[in-house]
């Protein structure tokens, strides 16, 4: 696996990375059980105050930041600056609030005693994360288990290097400890040796079904923790009742924002009948207005796709759902500038038999359907082997909460771009993955939930009638 940056603005290749060693393996994996063991007899407030300040180097250090991931992966520069500070969001909070969150939970109980689950570091994690927010997709790992207590190894995708790099650099510079976070340029088979070694406690990924199913696979086989996102196919919801400039507003804005390299954007768009030819006009004329360029000028709206290969797989997928029989309402022209350009596209007209219905469509593609219920909406939103979020319009709210309900996915917005908060829980089910990272669930995902019962003096009648194991 070769690690380099290459620009997809303009195709050029900027950087080279060496793979990791064997040596680099090891002295990762021992530094970082060195470390848990430390950690274990530290006050968890005494690592806040270094998370406060990863949140200021990233904000002092935001432009350089941004320009790094830009020029890794093609983004906008505004959202890769959006990124930078929602890492630094992601810090504080969990300085403001993790001490208390992981403090021990009291239970009641008919024992003899007092009964309390402690929430405590079990020792290193291997991350293993995508290109698409070369940052945040660390953060929000990295955040939560630095305050437990985990050390953590990180394997970021082969064409984003730079940014594991400088997100390195900025934990180093705040003053963590070595082996806090270790960036290794590892291989998958290497991945494999590290997640098999006794010293790694969890694994945490995101990314494709494929890899998460391979990287679950081993973590199982190993008895090793585990976390997954696995991406969606997220449906957007326009019921009957909605107000369409409003949700056509929302929905262009959705599917576009990082050149729809999004897991959670919205790519399939459910609509009711009655607003449903008025909702493509003008979702068409919206993509009409974006600005293909390079991704560091602000007048640019349309931002290149991260790669060659992102690129060529989606207009694969474009390609086999119009043979399949699907119409393309707009869009499906090449874009004249040298870099991973494609232009947006709107699809209508997919049958449950076309090849691409169950498929991700991963960048600027929308693919629309029609409605005549509430309930036919709700069932084709279900229809997926997916789920992990989603959007819901409605005039009126708890209208839409009622359908969201019924939304079988792990996030569901009402009225609202999917937005990704350190306080709010993100992930999802079915083949979108398990687990859930960010706020308190976030916090506890890999921590040991250890019970503690304290008796004042030894009671071996076991008065509350439970099993006595002494008698």
């Amino acid at each position: 696996m070769a690690y380099k940056t290459v620009n997809p603005y303009n195709n050029e290749l900027v950087k080279e990375y060496p793979n990791a060693t064997a040596d680099e393996i090891e002295s990762a994996l021992s530094t970082g059980q060195a470390l848990y063991k430390k950690w274990r007899n530290e006050p968890v407030a005494d690592r806040g105050i270094i998370l406060h300040t990863i949140a200021d180097l990233l904000r002092e250090h935001e432009d350089e930041l941004a320009k790094i991931a830009t020029i890794d992966m093609g983004k906008l520069l505004s959202e890769s600056k959006g990124e930078v500070e929602l890492c630094a969001i992601i810090a504080d909070y969990y300085d403001d609030n993790g001490a208390d969150l992981l403090k021990p939970t009291p239970i009641s109980s008919r024992n003899t005693g007092d009964a309390e689950i402690y929430h405590q570091a079990t020792g290193v994690l291997m991350m293993v994360e995508p290109w698409n927010f070369p940052y945040y997709q660390i953060m929000r790992v990295f955040a939560p288990n630095f305050m437990v207590g985990n050390p953590m190894i990180l394997k970021h995708a082969s064409n984003t290097p730079g940014s594991a790099a400088a997100f390195e650099k900025i934990v180093e510079e705040a003053g963590a400890p070595a082996g806090s976070l270790t960036n290794l340029f590892a291989s998958y088979d290497q991945v494999a040796d590290i997640i098999a070694d006794p010293r790694v406690q969890g694994v945490a990924l995101t990314g494709s079904k494929r890899g998460g199913q391979s990287v679950a696979e081993n973590a199982g086989k190993n008895l090793k923790k585990n976390s997954m996102e696995l991406g969606g196919s997220d449906a957007f919801v326009v019921l009957s009742d909605a107000d369409i400039d409003k949700a056509v507003d929302l929905a262009w804005r959705v599917r576009i924002y990082n050149a729809g390299q999004v897991c959670t954007s919205d790519k399939r768009f459910i609509v009711a009948d009655n607003l449903y030819d008025e909702f493509l006009k003008k979702l068409k004329a919206s993509f009409e207005k974006l600005v293909p360029g390079d991704p560091m000028d602000p007048k640019t709206t349309l931002a290149p796709m991260n790669s060659a290969r992102a690129k060529s797989k989606l207009q694969g997928q474009i390609d086999k759902a119009v043979a399949g029989g699907a119409k393309v309402y707009y869009g499906n022209q090449p874009i004249d500038l040298p870099g991973q350009f494609l232009q947006p596209t709107i699809l209508t007209d997919i049958s449950k038999d076309n090849p691409e219905f169950y498929d991700e469509m991963f960048g600027p593609v929308a693919q629309v359907f029609k409605v005549s219920s509430d309930q036919e909406a709700i069932d084709l939103a279900n229809d997926s082997e997916l789920g992990l979020g989603g959007i819901v319009v409605s005039k009126d709210p708890q209208h839409g909460k009622a359908v969201a309900e019924k939304i079988e996915t792990g996030m569901v917005f009402v009225n609202s771009f999917l937005v990704s908060l350190p306080e709010l829980p993100f992930g999802g089910i079915k083949g979108s993955g398990y687990g859930r990272e960010m706020s308190a669930l976030g916090l506890t995902a890999f921590t040991n939930e250890k019970l503690i019962v304290t008796a004042q003096e030894p009671d071996w009648n076991n008065p509350a009638g439970g099993l006595a194991v002494f008698k």
